[in-house]
């Protein structure tokens, strides 16, 4: 049986390269694997996966008016689709997560969605919050804070490195824009260790 996956993590966990991996496994087995991805999010190119080690593959893209169901739906007339992948899935509408249910109850085929859980004020995107109550299969991503814990958090940082707590919730960019702490250092906003005072440096030679 089908089933509606949503993976989620914290930015820079390797969610991509966990998608691109599992496409071509799907591509290796001549089976036929459907990848969908935001078309706001052209950091690595319209209609383009990537991921931080290079990987890349293209992808169908989608907007906030694609009826995913439909799309997909008129693929599978031509040429069955085994299983459809969905990267940035933060970025899908409510309705959009309804209609991947559709493509799992009524046509049999797994969708694995990929995204953030929460934005940079640790708040649920429309399309996460749909997927936590949707999705028949969660599963967290795990991504490391410059502390060495679990990060659970995505921080919006400014080019001096200060955690920002206002501003639009969508704004793309990359490891110069956000980073991933965890739950501790996201509410003390520090996104980097912080430099040793001249009295901490007394007391550690001490």
């Amino acid at each position: 049986m089908a089933s509606l996956y949503f993976k989620y993590a914290a930015m820079n966990s390797g969610k991509s390269t966990q998608l691109l991996q599992a496409q071509y496994n799907y591509f290796e087995r001549g089976m036929n694997p459907v990848a969908m991805t935001a078309q706001i999010d052209d950091r690595a190119g319209a209609g383009k996966i990537a991921s931080r080690l290079g990987l890349y593959h293209p992808a169908d893209v989608f907007d906030e008016n694609t009826d995913i169901c439909a799309y997909v739906e008129d693929l599978h007339k031509d040429k069955p689709v085994d299983i459809v992948f969905i990267d940035e899935a933060q970025f899908l509408t409510e309705a959009q997560v309804e209609q991947c249910a559709r493509l799992v109850d009524d046509f049999d085929i797994p969708v694995i969605c990929y995204g953030l859980k929460t934005d940079f004020r640790g708040k649920l995107f429309p399309g996460s919050e749909a997927l936590l109550r949707l999705a028949d299969n969660i599963e967290e991503i795990k991504a490391i804070c410059w502390c060495g814990k679990k990060a659970t958090m995505t921080a919006r940082i400014t080019p001096k490195g200060e955690v920002m707590r206002e501003g639009q919730q969508v704004a793309i960019g990359g490891n110069e824009m956000y980073t991933a702490l965890c739950r501790k250092h996201f509410m003390s906003g520090e996104a980097k260790a912080m430099p040793a005072t001249q009295s901490d440096d007394k007391k550690s030679a001490a």
